[in-house]
């Protein structure tokens, strides 16, 4: 990553922060080689307190300020006039619709001022991600997505967070591996995938938000 920042200006290199373990571990990465990096929240307005906290937190150890991208008032708006703040449940129409809403198109905003775009996407995180390389080419955004922590292992992001006492998630050690929007996130059991406690009364094929695209398709894959 270091010699990505000296490649490529500062300003348009950015890292996409869900808050989760991966990415404080490549927050604490990335600033300590840049203290100027642009890291960016998707904030949907439904994290749990907790995730408010690290995103708090993280401000104040830092002593830097996230970028923050919120759902066009509008189009949120209508969305709870029309059919309230639980349609997500009704339909997988309905969630992909709440996810554009809350997270796609605040997210196209912040890659549009950006040539690179910084993900904490790892292989081992669920067989659907299996696929992904260091280094893509996101032709949906026309951009380069890089993956820094593609090939570590849950384990080594463990060690990492203890190594430097990287702020994380307590929620992480009460069953959720993987975190999003309070409604949508529940702890999962020893063993399953990791993904597996987001939207999880929908069929896994269809289990994606739309943030990550290859070639034009979402990454995550009906399971072998």
């Amino acid at each position: 990553m270091e010699n990505l920042f000296s490649l490529i200006p500062t300003n348009r290199i950015v890292f996409a922060s869900s808050l989760g373990l991966e990415d404080q571990v490549l927050t604490d990465m990335i600033l300590k080689i840049q203290p100027k990096a642009r890291i960016f929240v998707l904030d949907t307005g439904r994290f749990h307190p907790e995730t408010y906290k690290v995103m708090q937190d993280s401000m104040k150890r830092y002593h830097f300020f996230y970028e923050v991208y919120v759902p066009n008032q509008k189009n949120l708006e209508a969305l709870l006039s029309q059919k309230g703040p639980f349609s997500f449940y009704d339909s997988v129409e309905n969630r992909k619709e709440c996810c554009a809403i809350r997270k796609v198109e605040p997210l196209k905003r912040a890659l549009a001022t950006a040539d690179v775009w910084l993900t904490g996407l790892r292989q081992s995180q669920s067989q659907s991600r299996s696929h992904i390389h260091p280094v893509e080419v996101d032709q949906d955004h026309g951009l380069f997505k890089v993956n820094p922590l593609w090939n570590w292992q849950e384990t080594e992001v463990w060690s990492y967070i203890k190594q430097h006492q990287v702020v994380y998630n307590p929620l992480h050690d009460q069953g959720f591996p993987s975190i999003g929007c309070q409604p949508c996130t529940r702890a999962v059991e020893p063993g399953q995938d990791s993904r597996s406690g987001r939207w999880w009364w929908e069929q896994d094929l269809q289990k994606e938000c739309g943030l990550h695209v290859v070639d034009g398709k979402l990454t995550r894959k009906k399971r072998e």
